[in-house]
């Protein structure tokens, strides 16, 4: 919460500071782009983003196959952090829009194809690649009928390969339908917030805001295949007016194969809309599934009034009854029942004996604090507006900021639990130490490997040397040294008190008819029937290519999700302490933790059914390899929620107890 406010605080003193610098603010959109007001005529140049496939997930650059380039060179647009390393490459393309000017023109012939283009453009027309062109920070959409239902894409295919056919025609001519609003104000200077950085409308714009001026709101492609003359398109240059072309018919598309020469045109057609800027991102965030994502709230809640029921039975039907009859007696009827007791009353001299372990569940409580905290953090700010698809790669952006500054609560949180145990705070550096390094270096591990996979493929997904170099430093510089500061600070907290004195001598735990880490398991399948349904919409979102920003959603299963773990640890806790069993640390951590076993199941289960069309052992590892790093996080969160539930029950249980 700290964090948030700080944040927002931050927010505040930016907006006011460009308000008192731009004089005369009327507009302020969040979340939002920097918005561009063209005037008639004006050229607009497209530009390209990495191709990628729902079949491989293996992205590649939009150059890698023989596409015109622009005059002046690829040039790479800015990236930030969660661009790379989500394999996003934005380059500059030679596709140029004039504002309101309809027009269909001729791009350029490529060289007679050779064996390894043929081949390249074969595979990726067959893997279903798809090409994500870009203008003003819109994502082309396509629509598409399909059993009387329309339905929209992002993107077109490099190629399409006809029914019952063995010839691969390549996608070469384009129809875009640009839709712009008319600007309404005049002379409106406009804060920004998007990929183009924070700014203010230059001179140069402030002069076309006082005349005609337009704001493009929707991008739309319709791709089309169509066979050239190569002597009629000889004669013509770059940018040329050319016919319009008829796509429909397959006998004049453009095949692929060895010598040809494919010839590049698009048409461009303005359409004047309705739809005001702040709602262009609407058509691309339309939220389908409404009716599932409330029968997922609705059946957490349903799970959380049972477990919650259950809990209020402990508390006043068993504990509270225990311990008013206790407390009740007399010092010699208390000395005869101690004789008599039975259930966790008897555990009271080991229920905070030390843990086996016990570093390591520092270290695992400090990260899972520390990635709840960045969970929580991010899906508020998401939900609120802060994070816009617009600002691509933002909302992996943040979680990285977030879980580096967050690493002072993480060491803070593990040294002084692993005071308490301990009673002393020797070893607190190394503690700190390994609270930087366990969960990182989980991830660095995993995303070596698969990095090593996809430069083998030579995919635009690995990440670069220069930025391993990057999230190196950072991991070293920043997260490290907060995380020991927090380790100090940890050290000059006061330890929490045991309120009962632990016995010299274990206690023998009675055998039990049933293992232990059977009913552990078990209690994993109530956090994931909180979680399962939302599951699908974010596994769907990022390897299906869906858009994904009904955060609200989230946020309110997210909430739901730490009632359940907490209540599910509890009472499972609780549980073992009756049939007198006192090492209940690692259980309380595992019984809400275990949820993450069944999410990595699902994934499994995902894959299977729902990404049949994922080819290749290459992809499958890349899947489950990304769905690991997913599970162990989670388990590190929703178990360290768990734990931190069941010690304040088990610390107030045994501090009402009267023994000495």
């Amino acid at each position: 919460m700290a964090y948030s406010l700080i944040s927002k605080g931050i927010c505040w003193v930016t907006f006011i500071y460009m308000v008192l610098v731009s004089h005369s603010c009327n507009g302020f959109y969040l979340p939002g782009s920097y918005m561009h007001t063209y005037s008639p005529g004006e050229e607009i140049y497209a530009k390209v983003n990495s191709l990628t496939s729902i079949e491989t997930e293996l992205p590649f650059s939009y150059y890698s196959l023989p596409y015109c380039k622009p005059h002046g060179g690829i040039k790479k647009s800015a990236e930030n952090l969660g661009e790379l390393l989500m394999g996003d490459q934005i380059d500059n393309s030679p596709y140029r829009f004039r504002m309101n000017i309809n027009e269909s023109v001729f791009l350029c012939t490529t060289s007679p194809l050779s064996e390894h283009e043929v081949k390249l453009l074969k595979q990726r027309t067959r893997d279903m690649y798809q090409v994500n062109m870009i203008l003003d920070n819109l994502p082309a959409m396509r629509y598409a009928q399909q059993n009387g239902v329309k339905i929209q894409w992002t993107g077109f295919p490099v190629g399409y390969t006809p029914p019952n056919s063995n010839d691969d025609y390549i996608i070469n001519h384009l129809k875009f339908r640009v839709l712009v609003h008319e600007y309404e104000g005049t002379r409106v200077e406009i804060i920004g917030t998007g990929e183009e950085g924070m700014g203010v409308i230059s001179e140069a714009d402030k002069e076309k805001a006082s005349g005609p001026g337009y704001e493009i709101v929707g991008f739309e492609v319709i791709p089309c295949s169509v066979k050239y003359d190569p002597e009629v398109t000889a004669k013509l240059h770059n940018y040329d007016n050319v016919t319009s072309s008829n796509c429909r018919e397959l006998d004049k598309s453009q095949i692929i194969r060895e010598q040809e020469r494919v010839s590049f045109t698009y048409e461009v057609e303005f359409v004047k809309s309705d739809i005001k800027w702040p709602s262009r991102w609407d058509a691309y965030l339309k939220m389908e599934g409404a009716r599932v994502h409330w029968f997922s709230i609705l059946n957490s809640l349903m799970v959380i009034f049972f477990l919650a029921g259950i809990v209020f039975v402990i508390f006043l039907r068993t504990v509270r009854r225990d311990l008013t009859r206790y407390e009740e007696l007399d010092k010699e009827a208390q000395a005869q029942m101690n004789e008599e007791l039975s259930g966790w009353k008897l555990v009271v001299g080991d229920v905070f004996r030390e843990p086996n372990h016990s570093k390591l569940l520092c270290v695992m409580i400090g990260d899972g604090v520390r990635i709840t905290g960045m969970a929580i953090v991010t899906i508020v700010f998401a939900a609120l507006g802060f994070m816009s698809p617009a600002s691509r790669g933002m909302l992996l952006t943040g979680m990285i900021i977030l879980y580096l500054f967050l690493g002072t609560i993480a060491g803070y949180v593990a040294v002084r639990l692993w005071r308490t145990i301990k009673g002393t705070s020797d070893g607190w550096k190394s503690v700190c130490w390994s609270v930087s390094c366990f969960f990182p270096g989980i991830i660095f591990v995993i995303l070596t490997a698969l990095n090593f996979i996809l430069w083998g493929s030579k995919s635009t997904g690995a990440i670069p040397i220069s930025l391993y170099f990057i999230l190196l430093l950072l991991w070293f510089c920043v997260s490290v040294p907060l995380t020991l500061l927090g380790g100090l600070l940890g050290t000059r907290a006061e330890p929490i008190q045991y309120p009962v004195r632990t016995n010299q001598i274990p206690r023998e735990i009675p055998d039990r008819k049933y293992p232990s880490w059977l009913l552990v398991l078990g209690a994993g399948t109530l956090p994931f029937g909180t979680l399962f349904i939302e599951l699908y919409f974010i596994l769907s979102s990022i390897w299906l290519g869906r858009f994904y920003y009904v955060f609200g959603f989230l946020l309110v299963v997210l909430l739901l999700l730490v009632i359940v773990c907490a209540e599910v640890s509890v009472v499972l806790t609780y549980m073992h302490l009756c049939v007198e069993d006192w090492r209940w640390w690692w259980k309380a951590f595992y019984a809400s933790g275990s949820v993450a076993l069944y999410v990595f199941l699902y994934s499994i289960n995902y894959l299977v059914f729902d990404l049949q069309s994922l080819s290749g052992p290459v992809s499958a590892v890349l899947y489950l390899g990304y769905s690991l790093i997913m599970a162990i996080a989670i388990m590190l969160s929703t178990g360290t929620i768990g734990f931190l539930m069941s010690f304040y029950f088990v610390h107030y249980l045994f501090s009402s107890v009267k023994i000495d």
